[in-house]
């Protein structure tokens, strides 16, 4: 609303759910705060265009930072992201920063912190004395619309890391995360079959919106491929995935079976995989996570690096500790990010837990009566 001939900006989100989020914020308060400024508001386009107080225009854009080549070739006034930690550095240093160069323009990044990542070293630099940074930081309860005997609650119930992250707003190393040493376990390379070595998969399953991620392990906890596909019909899935484990002659295949996953399952089942079905509840998918959680920790899993898997690697770094409507403790990825490959690979670990009972064979004498007496 500042007085100008002209102003342009975005409100940018990490992802496209996020800014669609954000925008829909920004069109029920333009429509109800400031209706006689407003010249249209096009949900389609995510859009708004303003009169401000010196009878200018000014447009805001909502955008998404999950699709890099929206980001390119205007020059913005001002930009404005949400979620600003869970932004990918490349994101901001090579897309956003260059958009307001040409303007002089100012950005303003809001955030609740995610370890020391970039967000971080922007903060650093608001509280040094670089004249063209300015950073602030307040803890929930100083905010006098929260109540503080339910903040103080929530402390008895997360980890202490987390809830100094979540409630203080403190930059805390790891904290909220679920998984740790990830890149560090990062080191690995896709391989060939091997016939001598003994092959376990994981497998999770979506048809639209999320991915199915098929990913197969050895014996060695060496992760050796992975496929990531959707918007795949059921048959071309299940042709896909026996293709590849098959190729691998995969001993065991666990499969998280709820819901849209259990006729794909039987399917996999009837075309000869050896399938083994692992329904989701909360302690059964808690016992999943624990286990990957623990391998990571003790560096005991080989991941693929970085470069060849990168959404397997996002996955699992995203892959966070929160609290339900109901006040229970979740494990998942942040709203509007997947999680498929991160459970993708808690299902093909699973077959390969330190704490999986061993069988034992063992003699046992048997009496059989005949006609002839007992022998």
């Amino acid at each position: 609303m500042a007085p100008c001939d002209r102003s342009f900006g975005w409100v940018v989100g990490p992802t496209y759910d996020l800014a669609d989020k954000v925008f829909r914020e920004c069109s029920y308060l333009a429509a109800r705060r400031i209706q006689n400024h407003v010249i249209s508001i096009k949900d389609g386009e995510k859009r708004i265009l303003l009169r401000n107080l010196a009878g200018g225009v000014s447009e805001i854009k909502a955008k998404s930072a999950d699709n890099p080549t929206s980001l390119l070739g205007e020059g913005l006034d001002w930009t404005i992201v949400d979620e600003a930690a869970r932004l990918k550095p490349a994101i901001w240093e090579s897309h956003l920063s260059q958009r307001l160069i040409d303007k002089r323009g100012w950005a303003l990044l809001i955030s609740t912190p995610r370890g020391k990542g970039l967000f971080y070293d922007l903060y650093r630099r608001g509280q040094s004395d670089d004249p063209d940074y300015e950073s602030w930081n307040a803890p929930s309860w100083v905010n006098p619309h929260l109540d503080r005997d339910l903040i103080e609650r929530e402390r008895d119930r997360l980890p202490d890391r987390v809830f100094r992250q979540e409630f203080g707003g403190e930059f805390v190393e790891g904290a909220g995360q679920v998984f740790r040493n990830v890149r560090e376990c990062a080191t690995g390379d896709w391989q060939e079959p091997v016939t001598q070595t003994t092959y376990y998969a994981g497998l999770d399953l979506a048809k639209t919106e999320d991915y199915t991620v098929l990913i197969i392990v050895n014996r060695d906890r060496e992760v050796v491929f992975m496929d990531r596909f959707h918007r795949i019909d059921w048959e071309q899935q299940v042709q896909r995935i026996i293709a590849a484990t098959e190729r691998y002659r995969v001993q065991s295949m666990v499969v998280d079976s709820t819901g849209k996953g259990e006729p794909v399952f039987e399917a996999l089942r009837r075309a000869g995989a050896r399938a083994t079905a692992y329904p989701f509840t909360a302690r059964s998918k808690a016992a999943l996570v624990d286990n990957l959680s623990l391998m990571l920790e003790k560096k005991i899993i080989t991941l693929p690096k970085p470069s060849l898997a990168p959404e397997l690697i996002d996955e699992l770094e995203s892959f966070q500790y929160s609290t339900t409507d109901s006040g229970n403790i979740r494990t998942g990825a942040p709203s509007g990010y997947h999680d498929d490959a991160a459970i993708a690979l808690a299902l093909a670990a699973w077959e390969l837990r330190e704490s999986k009972p061993q069988c034992t064979v063992a003699s046992v004498p048997i009496m059989i009566y005949s006609s002839e007496g007992w022998h």
